[in-house]
């Protein structure tokens, strides 16, 4: 008797976020109801479900995705994704949470994503340019705005020198590819500084050696911007014992309103890098703010306590809007 043939099933569309704890609140009457992706490794961060409760409350569909649970799919014209198995559509708008472990992976789901035709808040490219420091910085400086001096080189031969470019000790040194301060040191002597260089160059790392802003006293500025305005901004203050000045790392933030010089700085830094939603950090210079650092997937927990705003509401309005700018153009 012959075998019967069967039709292998199709893979069902990921329907969206199991059915949440509260209910949601119906869509506006006349608005679809969209499905905002939220990139993240863990829902209990609280930048995501700081995310997740504000696209419910605008009676929205939030799905969180674990980014290195997405499997990417290729074949000619046809890029698809799946999830646990389950085919991922009907997707909307992305918002990317990309840890710097797995930028590498991270940027291969954000790629495929566009590839399948979905709008991403923060673009590949832009995310890999902001992930390297120097590189950021080559961008920044070549379009005018103000850094701290900065070198990176190979060349251990000269190490005086190098410091001397940079306005000379103290100095700080950088990880390319670090975050939350970590791979961030400070060097009063030059054996201190040739003893850091010889140890991250013999391990593969690469590094830049920075100029020391004395008049900032350990305090910097985070601005977040989000599409071309800042929605929040807090003065950070190291603890005592410490230079660097992140939340992560133990230090205060302040509320600030910021003035109109370090508003446009901001924007413009996130414009130049091609970000729609980014932290970018600021010494207070005696000329006006001088450019540090730009994140494309910033915490937000210090600056929505420091504040009271909400910018996980500003970030999700932001990324409804520029889906809807995509689907029209």
């Amino acid at each position: 008797m012959p075998s019967r043939k069967v039709k292998p099933k199709k893979a069902p569309a990921l329907p969206g976020p199991q059915a949440p704890e509260h209910p949601e609140r119906p869509p506006r009457r006349g608005r679809a109801k969209r499905t905002v992706v939220v990139l993240s490794r863990k829902r209990s961060l609280y930048s995501t479900r700081r995310l997740v409760a504000a696209i419910r409350e605008r009676g929205h569909r939030p799905l969180v995705l674990d980014t290195l649970r997405c499997c990417l799919l290729l074949a000619q014209d046809a890029p698809r994704m799946t999830y646990r198995g389950v085919e991922v559509r009907g997707v909307d708008v992305v918002v990317p949470r990309i840890g710097a472990s797995i930028t590498a992976y991270g940027l291969a789901v954000v790629n495929h994503f566009e590839m399948m035709g979905v709008p991403v808040l923060n673009p590949p490219t832009s995310i890999a340019r902001s992930r390297d420091k120097l590189r950021a910085l080559q961008y920044l400086s070549r379009s005018g705005l103000d850094i701290p001096r900065t070198v990176m080189a190979h060349d251990r031969s000269n190490v005086r020198r190098l410091v001397e470019e940079v306005n000379g000790l103290p100095v700080i040194i950088k990880l390319i590819k670090g975050t939350q301060g970590v791979g961030v040191m400070i060097a009063h002597t030059l054996p201190e500084v040739q003893t850091i260089l010889d140890t991250f160059w013999d391990l593969g790392q690469e590094i830049v050696l920075q100029e020391f802003v004395a008049e900032s006293e350990g305090r910097d500025v985070r601005a977040l911007v989000v599409g071309d305005r800042v929605v929040g901004a807090m003065r950070r203050k190291a603890k005592t014992g410490e230079f660097r000045s992140n939340i992560h790392r133990g230090g205060e933030g302040q509320a600030i309103e910021l003035s109109s010089q370090y508003v446009e700085a901001a924007v413009r830094a996130a414009r130049i890098v091609g970000l729609e939603v980014a932290g970018v950090d600021m010494l207070e210079g005696r000329a006006g703010p001088r450019l540090m650092e730009i994140n494309s997937s910033p915490g937000f927990e210090g600056l929505e306590r420091a504040t009271g705003r909400d910018i996980a509401g500003a970030i999700v309005d932001h990324a409804l809007a520029y889906a809807a700018a995509k689907r029209t153009g």
